[in-house]
């Protein structure tokens, strides 16, 4: 039994140990901070030695050739990291476990005081987590606004310009607001959204372009919104880089967890009822879809698809904190008053 748990003791020491390097390595090499450096330097070096003088019944019960795990973690798809974030994340949390798993093994080969040393060093870990996170992972990407998220559709906009419709939604209070134009040629594109992201900027609203990344980056857009038929995130986070949002469309509970997997900041649900705005459309996938989402998704998401101000308070009641409207707001005769309608009754509901 004894041979087991310092099995388990060697295995936790030597995770530990690896996990801190990679943030130590993070911190030298990447982010070029000297004192998060020297701090996790200094842990990692007390984790391995305050451990010394139980080392020959460590080494006595390794057996790395007959490490069951090595085989299912060949075989398991769960650490794929796309992103700083993930990888300081990941290796924070294993860093973590590991020291749980000394400090209870400790415990039962009568190293009590031993036990309590990996304790707070498993203490330290959480608290120099909070500075990373806080001071060094900290980044420019715009926080995730709730409420009513605007999409501009010049075919629906009774004759109004993608320009004048944003300024409107803009003026009436709108917090987010997505460029989305399927027909004008990229160069039309472009020349719209270095407009509105002037616009949205001088008023600090979120401006997220739809599926063209190229026209995001050249305009300096909050976020770039994908199809499922669109570039994969992952690759898109290696053109935008870490300061930019990336939201994708999903329409089932596969898709929401890969969006979740691979990096996204924040899922469209839906269409949650027929809307005839894209010609592309799926079929709804219903209130349904939208309460799996509400119970198992931790990531941010919008509701889409068909959602009227006569309908939207089955959605919020459903547990949304944001939906997108687009041909209700831009076909409306007067898309001020509709916008300042719809955010007050969101806001009604404490949101």
């Amino acid at each position: 039994m004894e041979k087991g748990l310092f099995r388990m003791i060697d295995a936790g020491v030597n995770r530990a140990s690896e996990g801190l390097r990679v943030l130590e390595d993070l911190t030298r090499f990447y982010f070029n901070e000297g004192v998060p450096t020297k701090e996790l330097k200094e842990l990692r070096h007390c984790i391995r030695k305050d451990i010394k003088g139980l080392s020959p019944q460590m080494l006595a019960g390794r057996d790395a050739n007959a490490d069951v795990g090595r085989q299912i973690s060949m075989e398991l798809d769960v650490d794929r990291k796309t992103s700083i974030h993930q990888l300081a994340a990941a290796n924070f949390k294993r860093t973590q476990e590991a020291l749980r798993t000394v400090e209870e093994s400790l415990n039962l080969v009568n190293r009590y005081e031993l036990s309590k040393t990996y304790e707070k060093h498993r203490f330290k870990v959480y608290d120099i987590e909070k500075k990373y996170f806080e001071n060094i992972l900290c980044t420019n990407k715009p926080k995730w606004i709730g409420g009513l998220y605007c999409i501009t559709s010049r075919e629906h906009s009774k004759g109004r310009s993608n320009i004048e419709v944003a300024d409107k939604m803009i003026m009436a209070g709108a917090r987010i607001i997505q460029y989305r134009e399927k027909a004008k040629k990229a160069s039309e594109k472009y020349l719209e959204c270095v407009k509105i992201r002037k616009m949205t900027r001088t008023a600090d609203v979120t401006f997220i372009v739809n599926d063209n990344v190229d026209i995001a980056m050249m305009v300096g857009a909050d976020g770039i919104h994908l199809g499922q038929d669109d570039l994969p995130i992952t690759e898109v986070r290696k053109l935008v880089g870490e300061n930019m949002l990336i939201g994708l469309s999903t329409h089932s509970p596969e898709q929401a967890q890969r969006a979740v997997k691979y990096g996204a900041d924040y899922i469209g649900v839906g269409p949650i009822y027929r809307t005839y705005t894209k010609k592309d459309v799926c079929e709804p996938v219903g209130l349904e879809y939208l309460d799996y989402v509400v119970k198992n998704i931790d990531i941010p998401f919008v509701a889409i698809g068909g959602i009227k101000e006569h309908n939207m308070e089955g959605v919020l009641l459903r547990g949304a904190k944001c939906i997108a409207m687009v041909t209700e707001i831009v076909g409306s005769e007067n898309i001020e008053e509709k916008v300042t309608r719809v955010i007050s009754k969101i806001s009604e509901r404490g949101i």
